[in-house]
């Protein structure tokens, strides 16, 4: 095993033929384990392949059963390189003009110096600045493969519907403010009794938009999937069909299933064969709940694969001769069609049921709301100066249809 400090490079900045893998599950089912097999089966097939974490429970290195420290890729095997993200690197380099902001104000406010520090620690930056991380290597164009073990679906579905929430904020919210504080600035800080932020602030926020953004476009690219893994339970499996739906509503593609840890059926015995009946009806249902998606299967191991050599092999076993880089097909999860009257705008929501769905419209926005979750969806300018002329959830897709405006439209929010 060595350090690569410069591997092969090819053209900076470009990532042409480049394809990205996203791993992610309910924790416990062995995700990152998958994950590291397709890395390891990739390379071994001569493709250039990297397997970073965006989970801040590394466990990437015990796969492998290597050590790996965090920061430049390191390799493990013939073009197989592993890179544990060094966050306080990261964190130093996009947001200490932020954070040295908020100290200030917390110190003005008299806030203890070693709680100030916590404070400004942003909840889950850790998986943020692996997203950055993640563009960084994806520019660089030193690789074929990027595999991402991502952290457990509900932190995963967070953390991808940050770009996007934080781009709604950057277009209405950013611009106002920056005006507002340059002009009021002495006014502000005397009135209010802390500073108000520099010049230096908006442009690290503005500076990590950008970053994100470029992270969205890669992610929601025509070469990156997600790649589910579920272990054949129901609860588990319930947990699959919920972020098929999240992940559909967030613009994502999802390219196919792993159901790992499958009892095999020869063989077993009276307590086993009892697991394979019960994991054989989930099975069915996970086969019908992801329609036009393939659902490899990972049988049981007597022991836990550790190292390239068993992974590759774990790899073999799931994919059977299927290619597990294979790009997906067909039209993403977002589309519009035109039609005499105007255009409908088609967003997959498979699985989703027509009461779970809310639609609203605010502006050149659309507000999809499923469950818990919520997309303030931007529409290109052809859709936005239609007006809506109706919407269903058919299929699992919910249709939006938009028509001419015959009257001039309000500017509040409109419920459909």
């Amino acid at each position: 095993m060595t350090a690569a400090s410069s591997p092969e490079s090819r053209t900076p900045g470009r990532s042409e033929g480049m394809r990205v893998l996203l791993f992610t599950g309910k924790g416990g089912v062995g995700k990152s384990t998958v994950a590291a097999a397709t890395a390891a089966q990739a390379a071994a097939a001569g493709r250039r392949t990297l397997v970073m974490s965006t989970d801040a429970a590394h466990s990437l290195a015990d796969a492998y059963g290597a050590a790996i420290p965090d920061g430049s890729p390191t390799e493990v095997a013939p073009g197989l390189f592993v890179q544990q993200i060094d966050a306080q690197r990261r964190f130093e380099e996009s947001w200490a003009d932020i954070q040295g902001y908020l100290l200030s104000v917390l110190e003005v406010v008299g806030v203890d110096p070693v709680a100030a520090e916590e404070l400004t620690v942003i909840p889950g930056a850790e998986e943020v600045l692996a997203l950055l991380e993640l563009r960084e290597q994806a520019r660089s164009g030193r690789w074929d493969v990027i595999v991402v073990d991502c952290a457990p679906t509900a932190e995963t579905l967070r953390l991808l519907a940050l770009p996007e929430a934080l781009g709604w904020y950057m277009q209405r919210i950013l611009p106002m403010q920056r005006r507002l504080t340059k002009a009021l600035k002495p006014v502000l800080t005397r009135a209010a009794g802390v500073p108000m932020p520099a010049e230096s602030v908006f442009d690290a926020v503005e500076r990590l938009h950008a970053e994100l953004r470029e992270v969205r476009e890669l992610l929601a690219g025509p070469a990156a999937s997600v790649r589910l893994v579920l272990t054949p339970e129901r609860v588990v499996a319930a947990e699959a069909r919920r972020s098929f739906t999240t992940l559909s509503l967030y613009g994502y593609r999802v390219d196919g299933v792993v159901a790992n840890r499958v009892f095999p059926a020869d063989g077993a015995d009276d307590w086993r064969a009892g697991w394979v009946v019960a994991q054989d009806e989930v099975l069915a249902e996970v086969d019908e709940s992801f329609p036009g998606l393939p659902v490899w299967r990972s049988v049981y191991r007597p022991r836990e694969p550790v190292g390239v050599a068993a992974l590759v092999a774990l790899a073999d076993g799931v994919y059977a001769g299927a290619d597990a880089l294979a790009v997906p097909s067909g039209a993403g999860p977002f589309r519009i069609t035109r039609t005499g009257e105007g255009a409908i705008a088609h967003l997959a929501l498979p699985g989703a049921a027509r009461e779970q769905v809310h639609l609203g419209r605010n502006g050149d926005d659309l507000v999809v709301t499923v469950g818990s979750y919520r997309r303030l969806l931007s529409l290109p300018a052809g859709l936005a100066r239609l007006q809506v002329a109706g919407a269903r959830v058919e299929k699992g897709e919910l249709q939006v249809r938009f028509r001419e405006r015959k009257t001039a439209a309000g500017a509040g929010e409109e419920q459909l």
